[in-house]
């Protein structure tokens, strides 16, 4: 199960697996009683574009936004550090954008607010097909949304929320995730390295320091086209960022070290050496 989905305790998974054509009934609406219910107590993890489009939003820098609305995890399974959505210290523990009247980020809200009811799982860590991943719903006590007669197919409920281009921006870093998990305890990151797949992942304005202001450039053959798309776009930039953690954590992708620095460094372990030098 893919840890991007919203979990809460008292909820349930549904034991059945939803495929894009599968059928359920939900409506979330002002009036239900249960409305802004599951917006308290809940875990959830950012995902790169979650908190690019949420920082965006606020007109905040991705350090400010990460200092006031976010806490930091790791994932036990993955070795891997990433960035949470903070409560609001209170008794009710509620997200800090919600109000009586609904989300004050509605059309910039997290990929995993947009999924729910529905969950997503994958039955592989890499080269995913239609075939390879799977839906579930995801049922808490108190919601009665489920006894609306709106009736959706998962590909419905996705393209309504807004899901496929969140998955599309996210899906080089996610599959990065899940191969991270595949290799468990046998591949452990040095500190350097989950510093710069955080930087990476949640820190727009650092990493594009990182690109164009230091050695970065003059270490590593990246496709001109990459480059000049990142100069421009903070989405581009995250790919150009995955693409570098895929030559550095598995030694593949678009981003190659150069070769007379490979000749002269020898091994991976002194590659990333020689890559902190310049980060």
């Amino acid at each position: 199960m893919s840890d991007t989905n919203k979990t809460e305790a008292g909820s349930r998974l549904e034991p059945i697996q939803l495929f894009n054509d599968s059928t359920f009934h939900f409506e979330c609406r002002k009036g239900l009683s249960c409305y802004t219910a599951c917006c308290s107590r809940i875990d959830i993890l950012l995902t790169p574009y979650d908190v690019i489009r949420m920082k965006n939003r606020l007109e905040l820098s991705s350090a400010e936004f990460l200092a006031l609305y976010t806490k930091p995890e790791m994932l036990q399974k993955h070795g891997l550090p990433v960035a949470t959505l903070k409560m609001l210290d209170d008794e009710e523990e509620r997200c800090p954008f919600v109000k009586p009247d609904g989300c004050l980020i509605y059309s910039d809200r997290p990929s995993s607010c947009r999924y729910y009811p529905v969950g997503l799982a994958n039955l592989r860590e890499k080269e995913k097909s239609d075939h390879d991943q799977f839906y579930f719903l995801v049922k808490e006590d108190h919601c009665v949304g489920f006894n609306e007669k709106k009736e959706w197919t998962v590909a419905e409920w996705r393209k309504d929320q807004g899901i496929d281009l969140y998955d599309e921006v996210n899906k080089k870093w996610l599959e990065i995730v899940l191969r991270k998990r595949s290799f468990g305890s046998k591949a452990k990151l040095s500190e350097k390295s989950r510093e710069m797949f955080f930087m990476i992942s949640y820190n727009m304005e650092r990493l594009r320091q990182f690109v164009f202001e230091s050695k970065f450039l003059s270490l590593y053959d990246i496709p001109e086209d990459l480059v000049e798309k990142a100069k421009e776009s903070e989405v581009d930039l995250l790919q150009l960022g995955c693409e570098w953690l895929k030559c550095i954590f598995f030694g593949e992708g678009t981003i190659k070290i150069k070769e007379e620095i490979r000749k002269n460094q020898g091994n991976a372990s002194q590659q990333e050496e020689q890559t902190a030098k310049a980060f």
